[in-house]
């Protein structure tokens, strides 16, 4: 029964080749070429993951960085007009990504490889910019780790001890 369920979930999963670059090991008899690939997966509802895959062939480098990135699936909380709950930056390595909510009607605002990683999670309005290095790697990670930093109303509420009316229009006397 948990491996039905497991089969139904993967099948509402989307993937999305963001690179594939081909690396080199320098071995005694020459180089070894492989390839590395970096692959978003998403239900398009608030669970993204981001995984990395490497090997001599491209299908196989592929479905290693899929795996990848189910084990590695995050929720995203998503504000009912389709962005994020608040403005958030995301650092990881050199690479940082300014992730701010847009209004309804914006769409994705997102330069390269973090326009999957918002496209999957489900989020259908919202801006971001790039800063400090162009690496597509850097990059996607920064953006990653900005969206397990973000918090509904609802849990920042709760980590306070207020409702989330409270929160909004303050205390009433």
């Amino acid at each position: 029964m948990a491996r039905d369920r497991r089969r139904q979930e993967d099948s509402d999963l989307q993937e999305r080749v963001v690179f594939i670059h081909r690396v080199s090991k320098t071995v005694k008899g020459g180089r070894r070429m492989s390839l590395l690939a970096l692959v978003v997966v998403g239900d398009g509802k608030g669970n993204v993951g981001v995984g990395l895959g490497k090997s001599a062939e491209v299908p196989l480098a592929i479905s290693k960085a899929v795996e990848d990135a189910k084990k590695n699936m995050f929720k995203v909380p998503i504000t009912e007009g389709g962005t994020i709950p608040h403005e958030v930056l995301g650092r990881y390595g050199a690479g940082s990504v300014l992730i701010k909510p847009a209004v309804e009607g914006t769409g994705v605002i997102a330069g390269g490889p973090v326009r999957p990683l918002f496209e999957l999670a489900g989020i259908k309005n919202v801006l971001s910019k790039s800063l400090g290095t162009d690496n597509a790697l850097n990059i996607i990670k920064a953006a990653a780790e900005g969206l397990k930093e973000l918090s509904s109303p609802a849990e920042t509420a709760e980590r306070r001890g207020i409702t989330v009316r409270e929160m909004f229009v303050g205390k009433e006397n």
